[in-house]
């Protein structure tokens, strides 16, 4: 394996760099207490990934197994215990571990512990998965949808339920 070709040609470089501060307000808020920080969208890497912060509440909350068919999924654990479904069976995953789900490979997460828990959610490459989380957060305020609508979402979002 070898570097990528290049995409940047100048001589100096340039100042783009961006912040995101550990304090800055979620992005979403769900109705189970978790929130939602995106540190860096597809939008904002030109596709190449997106980054959020998933933080768990003290209710059980997240996804049962499902797979993607045009993206990977990878998660870092920042704190608590967040069980993680492998494709075989769920792990208590803690601080420090790492998690990659290539396409196609099964997945789900939760938190279980009744405790905060947070960690780190990339996607690659950078699909738009914020009108994914955007509408998760509607569906949890009261927005109904019949089971098409459900289906035709989550096709538009690349989930695939088991």
């Amino acid at each position: 394996m070898s570097y990528p070709d290049p995409v940047y040609f100048g001589d100096d470089g340039e100042l783009t760099a961006t912040l995101r501060r550990g304090d800055a307000q979620p992005d979403l808020t769900y109705t189970k207490g978790g929130t939602v920080d995106y540190l860096a969208t597809g939008a904002s890497t030109g596709g190449a990934f997106g980054m959020y912060r998933w933080n768990f509440g003290t209710q059980v909350s997240g996804p049962d197994p499902h797979f993607h068919r045009t993206i990977s999924e990878s998660f870092f654990i920042l704190s608590g215990v967040v069980k993680i479904h492998d494709g075989h069976d769920w792990g208590e995953r803690t601080a420090g571990d790492f998690v990659h789900v290539p396409p196609g490979g099964v997945h789900g997460f939760r938190n279980e512990s009744g405790a905060p828990a947070s960690m780190l959610l990339m996607f690659t490459p950078g699909a738009p998965r914020e009108e994914y989380f955007e509408t998760l957060k509607r569906l949890g305020d009261g927005l109904t949808m019949t089971d098409e609508e459900k289906d035709a979402f989550y096709l538009a979002h690349d989930n695939y339920w088991l």
